[in-house]
């Protein structure tokens, strides 16, 4: 039994229950990275990757660096450079089954946030990659994005959450650190919260680049 009742099942009863978008949301969309995206990109050390395989299956995946990390190559293609991370390639994987993508910028202390849906493509172009060297490290692949869309999101979500105002953020005392939780769902012998932990603090300290 679902927990659930009363599904929607059409756009016309989704439009019926919350209207239609305005003019400015139905016609802000543009299809190239222009000047006043690119300098929103120059400001952004974050982006949510979201993704599906052939199957449909999703997954979103965040990913961050200095600003300006996402590289506009020209106005219709954009190269975000994959650092080390687990080599679970969940994203990567996705893309080489879909190549559909779908990106959310983020910068810190905006509530607004920069939308970018298009193809991707992984690459191995070490001539593209070696600008994105950092510690000598030069990334072995990256995700070029063929831009289909590109729109500016509003603020609502940010201004609900209150995600930048300090004085609004939950006490995390009581929260299961990450260690205990990756331990509890392994459930590997001899990789307890304590083990997990260190292997934490080792890759955060010698593996970001």
């Amino acid at each position: 039994m679902k927990p659930y009742r009363k599904p929607v099942h059409s756009k016309d009863e989704l439009y019926s229950l919350q209207g239609k978008p305005g003019k400015i949301a139905e016609h802000k969309v543009i299809h190239y990275i222009d000047e006043l995206c690119r300098q929103f990109l120059s400001f952004s050390p974050f982006v949510v990757v979201s993704t599906s395989n052939a199957a449909g299956a999703c997954d979103s995946s965040p990913r961050g660096d200095t600003p300006g990390f996402a590289q506009v190559l020209d106005e219709h293609h954009l190269l975000i450079p994959e650092r080390m991370g687990n080599k679970r390639a969940d994203s990567m994987r996705n893309i080489l089954e879909n190549p559909h993508i779908g990106l959310l910028f983020i910068i810190p202390g905006l509530e607004e946030t920069l939308r970018i849906n298009g193809k991707a493509t992984i690459i191995k172009d070490e001539e593209l990659l070696q600008n994105h060297k950092v510690k000598e490290q030069i990334p072995k692949v990256g995700i070029v994005v063929e831009v289909n869309e590109c729109f500016i999101h509003c603020a609502k979500a940010f201004k609900r959450s209150k995600l930048w105002d300090s004085e609004q953020w939950p006490d995390l005392t009581a929260l299961p650190s990450a260690s205990k939780m990756m331990a509890a769902h392994a459930k590997l012998d001899g990789h307890g919260q304590e083990k997990v932990q260190a292997s934490l603090k080792e890759s955060y300290q010698t593996r970001l680049y």
